[in-house]
């Protein structure tokens, strides 16, 4: 029964695959979700330290800055220990791009446009080719070419995709093309429309981001309305949710993104009640406690916690367990849809657990 709600399916844009290490990025590839650290490069042991906690959390790449020479030697011994690919983000400094490919970064987070003159961009390039490393232009409407600028007076959809051509061509116009494209801005409007005429314009992978979006709530926010539009329009091949947070709650908030559009399974999708006076037992509490204690399960199934029986025997029957509360703190349990048996309301977190932990361990077995 495992997602037996009917998969609505998004005709996704039509995109060339890279690949970024191990992971293909456009065409019929899953869409990726990524993260960035936020620890100084240079401190080796907590840089993998958040990059295991980002990876168990469902990244499927990280992206590291590397500022400074030190940065980029350190990134050697952190990619030894990284089960997931590493980007290399870097601004200005052609060198540092050069020594994050010899380190073993997987891509390259640059603007051709600001690295400097074409020959050092060929160096970029001939380091990226020598170290199997693909490539990011990052265009961001809070830090477009100085001309690009002069010639639009402000950031706009028009200014941030002649942008990203421009770029495009620098690398085309050096035979290489593994490489993907991102136009962030921090205005929904601004980036999503950027990214609407920058899919017609090519045809290689994007990043989407709403960059700057800001603290976890309004910031998860802003970047479901963002991305969620372009991703219902079939754009983005993968994408980041950048908060003001901890970076684990980026992959969180990614991931349930493309878990409410059906475009990724993973974990444990929970259809819940806002709760009311009809309730059984407390709904907010217990959907809280299950949230943390069913975190750790990376199977994908749906699970319904309904306070009454209104709308729940429906939401049960849609999904692969399902809770409706009852009368005297009888509580119904379906189980694939179909109701199953009864349990009291003050046994319902432990035997839900029980219950999800049985059904994760099936899936993982079959």
């Amino acid at each position: 029964m495992n997602n037996i709600r009917p998969f609505r399916n998004i005709k996704r844009r039509k995109s060339k695959t890279i690949f970024v290490g191990k992971v293909a990025v456009g065409g019929d590839s899953p869409i990726s979700v990524q993260s960035m650290t936020n620890t100084l490069t240079t401190d080796v042991k907590g840089t993998i330290t958040q990059i295991s906690e980002l990876a168990e959390a469902g990244a499927d790449i990280v992206r590291v800055s590397c500022p400074d020479k030190d940065s980029t030697l350190a990134l050697k011994e952190i990619i030894k220990h990284s089960s997931v690919p590493i980007i290399a983000d870097i601004h200005f400094h052609y060198e540092r791009a050069i020594e994050a490919a010899k380190s073993g970064a997987s891509c390259l987070r640059i603007n051709p446009g600001n690295i400097g003159s074409i020959s050092r961009v060929r160096e970029v390039i001939k380091a990226a080719n020598d170290y199997n490393c693909s490539i990011r232009i990052g265009v961001n409407g809070g830090s477009l070419e100085k001309d690009i600028l002069e010639k639009y007076k402000e950031p706009c959809p028009e200014a941030l995709v002649e942008s990203a051509l421009k770029n495009i061509k620098i690398l085309e116009d050096n035979n290489f093309f593994n490489f993907k494209i991102s136009v962030k801005a921090s205005d929904i409007f601004l980036a999503v429309n950027s990214y609407r005429k920058l899919a017609v314009s090519c045809d290689y992978p994007l990043h989407l981001g709403i960059t700057e979006a800001g603290g976890y709530f309004p910031g998860t926010v802003k970047s479901s309305i963002g991305l969620g539009l372009l991703l219902m329009e079939g754009i983005g091949d993968t994408i980041r949710v950048s908060l003001s947070a901890n970076p684990v709650e980026e992959v969180k908030a990614g991931l349930e993104i493309l878990k409410s559009l059906n475009l990724k399974n993973r974990g444990v999708k929970i259809i819940s009640c806002p709760s009311c006076a009809r309730q059984a037992f407390e709904v907010i509490k217990t959907v809280e406690i299950l949230e943390q204690r069913l975190s750790h399960i990376k199977e994908s199934l749906t699970l319904s916690i309904i306070g009454c029986v209104v709308n729940g025997p429906g939401e049960a029957s849609q999904t692969d367990i399902g809770l409706t509360g009852g009368g005297k703190g009888n509580n119904m349990v379906y189980l694939s849809g179909l109701q199953n048996h009864k349990v009291p309301s003050e046994n319902i977190i432990d035997h839900i657990v029980e219950l999800v932990e049985k059904k994760a361990k099936e899936l993982r077995n079959s």
